[in-house]
């Protein structure tokens, strides 16, 4: 972030004390408290959705999160010269959510399911979205895994992680198509209401909720980084929160299962979201990244963060199976029916 953003800080109602560089922001101890200034790239209508999702938290009291601070004018972002868009949010200085504690893995799934008993907005709320679509995201991904594995079985000289991609590559697509075509169907069967309620209200989810955006604080946690929020179904940050702590657990099933509960000791899980819970962890997105990543960026040296990462997948994919048998053992079962 450029030095002329700091001078944009000149349109909020506050005494600023000092500021320091963050990862991509601007940390600033003011006489309101410490505040993190950013760029923010979305539109008008998701900063007016996300804030009001953010009141109606702190309206609850339920949960710590960050407040967007408007500027005098009123404004929830303010404009530079070149016409970058910032944003002045709430912020505290404490360390991220240790993801090899299992307390604190317990407790950030609690917090989830109380998150998500407030994520909730009237279906007739102005700038709603459209709800987000798993099926369609899955076949854009399955699109780009196919043109990916085209361009590798095309390519000439190959290096060992292309080899070992490649090597990989039909069992991954195999799944992935599967996946998709079966999730198609049972949406298609079980999904009614496309996501609201019958009070007319409609779910969002935080996006983005996974341990880098939760903060421990002395009396709790603090809930940042919302800008990723959107119309979807609270599954999908359960979901993104379980696949990334099970794979840094080799996929335990015994800390699955108990995460699972935490969060229905919270809030329950309809049949529909296990199912839906379930197919969002089969697919594996963690291939189509790899693959993505690969197709995406220079190909003339590929770092060897990339070929872990692959090698890692490929030996965790056994327990994967497992976990999933296990830990859904009634949607394994209607699978195989």
């Amino acid at each position: 972030m450029n030095d002329r953003a700091v001078e944009l800080l000149e349109q909020y109602d506050m005494e600023v004390l000092r500021t320091r560089k963050g990862r991509g922001a601007i940390v600033c101890d003011t006489d309101k408290g410490c505040l993190i200034f950013k760029e923010y790239t979305g539109t008008e209508d998701k900063i007016s959705i996300q804030n009001r999702l953010l009141e109606q938290i702190a309206e609850s009291k339920a949960i710590q999160a960050e407040r967007i601070i408007p500027s005098r004018e009123g404004a929830l972002t303010v404009r530079d010269v070149d016409g970058s868009r910032y944003v002045l949010k709430t912020w505290r200085e404490s360390r991220e959510c240790n993801i090899h504690d299992r307390t604190e893995c317990r407790l950030a799934v609690e917090l989830l399911a109380r998150l998500h008993r407030v994520m909730e907005l009237p279906a007739d709320t102005p700038g709603m979205p459209l709800p987000f679509s798993p099926e369609m995201e899955y076949e854009k991904h399955n699109r780009e895994l196919k043109r990916v594995r085209k361009f590798l079985q095309q390519k000439g000289q190959k290096t060992e992680f292309e080899i070992r991609l490649l090597h990989a590559f039909d069992y991954f697509l195999e799944q992935a198509l599967a996946v998709t075509e079966e999730w198609k169907s049972y949406r298609s069967l079980l999904e009614p209401d496309d996501g609201e309620s019958t009070g007319g209200s409609v779910s969002f989810c935080h996006g983005d909720y996974q341990y880098h955006n939760l903060l421990k604080e002395p009396d709790g946690w603090f809930l940042v980084n919302f800008e990723k929020v959107l119309r979807d179904r609270p599954v999908r940050d359960l979901y993104l929160l379980l696949r990334k702590l099970l794979e840094k657990s080799g996929w335990s099933v015994s800390l699955g299962t108990e995460l699972l509960e935490a969060y229905e000791k919270e809030s329950t899980l309809p049949a529909f979201c296990r199912i839906d819970l379930y197919y969002r962890l089969a697919y594996p997105e963690k291939f189509w990244k790899i693959a993505n990543f690969y197709y995406n960026s220079g190909k003339a040296w590929i770092p060897g963060k990339n070929h872990e990462k692959l090698e890692k997948l490929i030996a965790q994919e056994k327990e994967k199976q497992h976990f999933l048998e296990e830990a859904f053992r009634d949607v394994s079962r209607m699978r195989r029916a």
